[in-house]
């Protein structure tokens, strides 16, 4: 696939926006583990291999374990998430595919068993936001970096 065009040199103040956003996501308050759990977690689902790549690598220079970060995408069946882990995997599986789902009223409840409805809101902004950067790589194509020992595989 070739990428469409450069997405933050046709829009920067669209990027100027998004960035902003990011930041007010990352210093929310919201632990790091969950903010890389959902970020890896929508961009699984989206499909948004840019996005996975650098989600994945984010999430090991910030200390989780292989395990942890592989078994994103097998979570269900995954025994490595604290359930607190698995209410925030679910909420984003049911945000992310918003227009199958509707948000369930169960996934909704089993985030209330662990987070306060400040940090469910923190939750919902970063889900939001992941969504847009998984369609704006996704719909321009971007390319994700391809690291010299996996052409040689």
């Amino acid at each position: 696939m070739k990428q469409r065009f450069d997405f933050a040199a046709v829009a920067p103040e669209a990027v100027k926006a998004m960035i902003a956003l990011e930041m007010h996501c990352k210093n929310s308050g919201l632990p790091s583990r969950l903010f890389h759990l959902i970020k890896l977690r929508a961009s699984i689902i989206n499909g948004c291999a840019y996005c996975v790549d650098m989600h994945v690598k984010e999430s090991r220079a910030d200390g989780l374990s292989e395990q942890w970060i592989n078994l994103v995408s097998a979570w269900h069946e995954a025994a490595v998430y604290t359930d607190a882990e698995r209410a925030v995997l679910a909420f984003t599986d049911s945000l992310t595919l918003v227009a199958e789902t509707r948000a369930p009223d169960a996934d909704y409840e089993a985030l209330r068993a662990h987070f306060s409805e400040a940090d469910i809101a923190r939750i919902i902004m970063v889900i939001g936001a992941i969504n847009i950067w998984n369609r704006i790589a996704v719909g321009t194509r971007k390319k994700h970096p391809v690291n010299i020992e996996s052409k040689a595989a």
